[in-house]
């Protein structure tokens, strides 16, 4: 009589015969996509646990030197929570490294829909795959280039000591070229190594130490995952006709997957006089940027008004003190109170859930306002790290007082499209700290967390730099279980969003 429980029967089943031939290692090139029937619900958990890691690491490669012990510890901590394969496990890790290969593909859908988001993708996922890669152990590594059908010759002893002086002077760090097993490689597989001058070349082969042949790995990735993610794009349109599909990638690609803000903790304990001086101390870049425009024309435009809006909701103001506010400066400008009550009051009222279907709606993450309705002539909503021009950012940064080497960094970040990062430099300076312990990804966790520092409630202190790690060395794991997964009302919210739009439309 079998008294193991139902869970350990249904793992053993699912290792039993061709089950366990699908994941032969813990590493893949994604070249085959899955063929089984997933539920919704593990569809969306699966994609979210991976947007979490992917996130985690684009943080960690602009935090850290990738490869340091700080950089693998976080990531390697991020796998195991999330469960991923972690390392090459025994065999019985298939249920990890079948939500590897699910998980993989569906952001992949949702990722190949512009060239910014394939970009990113792509980045992200050959990062993981380089962490994975040289965490395996030498016989491992073997076995994986045998499966992806990466067989690269090793020279025999006699042409590595015909060619030991070359090895040695084209190969940075090398000195004992005997001890090293060294692979002819072709030309066309080296081209990173050879563009960065790590390698001997000869009749068109590179000889590639063996500590360098992640870079080989990571070369043929990027190239079968570019393809793939082109040839995605083509198959779209078969896909955005499935109604189930469809709203779940879409979310995906502007998803948000910390703390819902919706939930008004501080509601009527911010006053309207101490929204100029919040301004300036505790609001981010995009809002400080809202709140000028407003003041100097006492007017926004809808985008500026929702984005703005629904951000002045999610940290406190009231319905009334958003009439108020929103009426006082209006008037102001070339709107007065009788146009204002007729074709402003009610769309406040509705982002309120006070009118219409009664929806409480959601603050703007920063992967929606980075991602959707970017701003067109007289708009001031929107990302400025991702929607301003570079000069005009540098300007509003020296004129908010933000010194020279701090402008140098955001502007580096924000060329390699890391734009909450950039925002999060942008913190660090305006607050004076070294360590901010969090990752950045909401407007109001932002104001949240300005607030708790510039009251006592957090130890930040000012630390010596140190150059093996960049500004946040201490950017915690914790920051990281802090945020929990989107529930279903997160996609219901952004989707009503759409219908919230058609009442803010009048300039």
């Amino acid at each position: 009589m079998d008294f193991s429980s139902g869970r350990a029967r249904l793992k053993q089943a699912r290792l039993a015969g061709d089950r366990r031939e699908l994941y032969p290692h813990s590493l893949q090139f994604y070249l085959d996509p899955p063929t089984e029937n997933v539920s919704l619900v593990e569809f969306e958990n699966f994609a979210v646990d991976r947007l979490k890691l992917l996130k985690v690491v684009e943080n960690l490669g602009v935090s850290y030197v990738r490869g340091s012990d700080s950089y693998k510890t976080k990531l390697g901590a991020e796998l195991r929570k999330l469960k991923f394969p972690y390392k090459a496990l025994a065999e019985d890790d298939y249920e990890a490294r079948r939500k590897d290969h699910i998980s993989h593909f569906i952001l992949r859908l949702a990722y190949c829909q512009s060239e910014d988001l394939r970009r990113w993708f792509l980045q992200q996922e050959m990062d993981l795959l380089r962490y994975r890669f040289n965490e395996l152990t030498e016989t491992l590594r073997q076995k994986f280039l045998e499966h992806v059908n990466l067989l690269f010759e090793a020279i025999s002893e006699d042409l590595k000591n015909e060619l030991a002086n070359e090895l040695c002077t084209s190969t940075p760090g090398m000195t004992k070229v005997k001890e090293q097993m060294f692979y002819k490689v072709g030309l066309a597989d080296a081209v990173d190594l050879f563009r960065a001058r790590r390698v001997f070349i000869k009749d068109g082969f590179a000889y590639v130490p063996h500590k360098e042949i992640d870079a080989i790995v990571l070369n043929n990735y990027r190239a079968k995952l570019s393809k793939a993610l082109a040839l995605t794009a083509r198959s779209l349109p078969s896909i955005q006709s499935d109604e189930r599909l469809q709203p779940l990638l879409n979310h995906l690609s502007h998803s948000y997957v910390g703390p819902d803000y919706s939930v008004q903790k501080n509601t009527g304990k911010i006053s309207l006089e101490q929204i100029d001086a919040l301004s300036g101390k505790s609001f981010p870049l995009c809002m400080r940027q809202l709140h000028k425009a407003l003041r100097d024309n006492h007017h926004l435009r809808h985008g500026g008004r929702m984005q703005y809006g629904l951000f002045l909701k999610g940290i406190g103001l009231t319905l009334e003190q958003a009439l108020e506010f929103w009426k006082k400066e209006f008037i102001r400008g070339k709107v007065d109170a009788d146009k204002f009550d007729k074709g402003y009051a009610y769309s406040i009222r509705h982002s309120y859930g006070k009118e219409g279907k009664r929806t409480d709606y959601t603050p703007y993450s920063c992967m929606k306002i980075i991602m959707s309705n970017p701003p067109s002539q007289g708009d001031y909503h929107g990302c400025p790290f991702r929607h301003s021009d570079p000069e005009l950012l540098k300007q509003k940064l020296q004129s908010y007082k933000i010194p020279p080497s701090g402008i140098t960094q955001i502007l580096e970040l924000v060329k390699g499209m890391h734009y909450q990062l950039a925002c999060q430099k942008y913190f660090e300076l305006v607050h004076d700290v070294d360590d901010i312990g969090f990752s950045l990804n909401h407007p109001n966790q932002y104001f949240t967390e300005s607030q708790r520092l510039l009251s006592g409630g957090r130890e930040l202190k000012k630390e010596p730099s140190n150059s093996g790690n960049s500004q946040q060395k201490n950017n915690s794991q914790e920051s990281m279980n802090s945020n929990s997964a989107p529930t279903s009302s997160n996609t219901t919210a952004d989707a009503e969003l759409e219908a919230l739009e058609a009442y803010f439309t009048e300039d």
